[in-house]
């Protein structure tokens, strides 16, 4: 019998694949799963929120329940740099299993060639610059800070965010289908 963490590892992989775009225009690259349990395909995490508002802000007939939909159909995909929650670990452990993670967000990106990365929290960002390395992938970084729950993290999060999303929401002709459904 799998252990309960690989039992819920793997569902939390399968629901996350289900949302993976043809053509990954944007891969968002987080640190880890919240070791609370919460996960942003599961729309119950404070990056869902973030993000949620974010693409509401860069386009106002979005709505709640096809936002996920509507993600996936602009090209966007989250994975996370650690397979499993590292929030809960000291500073040191923390930084080891990122740097471990590197190895496998490298053949991730190679994989899927997005046209663009953002990092959704700044601590991995060297994580994610040296996975891009290894993969041999050049495109546009974007590096986020992470939302969190104080509002001026949120607010910068969304400035830096919203005007990317805006300009590849109009060149996706798919993500207006989307929007109906």
């Amino acid at each position: 019998m799998p252990e309960p963490d690989l039992v819920a590892r793997r569902k939390r992989e399968r629901l996350r694949r289900s949302f993976q775009p043809r053509r990954v225009r944007l891969l968002f690259v987080g640190e880890s799963p919240p070791a609370s349990g919460r996960f942003f395909y599961r729309r119950d995490s404070g990056l869902y929120r973030a993000l949620r508002d974010t693409f509401f802000a860069a386009d106002p007939s979005l709505r709640e329940e096809t936002f996920l939909g509507a993600f996936q159909a602009a090209g966007c995909y989250l994975l996370d740099l650690c397979p499993e929650p590292v929030d809960h670990l000291p500073p040191g452990p923390r930084r080891a299993v990122c740097l471990a993670g590197e190895g496998a967000l490298a053949a991730t990106i190679a994989a899927l060639q997005p046209d663009a990365i953002a990092t959704v929290v700044r601590s991995i960002e060297p994580n994610a610059a040296a996975a891009a390395r290894l993969a041999h992938w050049n495109g546009v970084f974007l590096h986020l800070p992470y939302p969190g729950r104080w509002s001026r993290s949120r607010r910068a999060f969304m400035d830096e965010l919203t005007p990317y999303l805006a300009t590849l929401l109009d060149q996706c002709p798919q993500f207006t289908s989307a929007l109906v459904e």
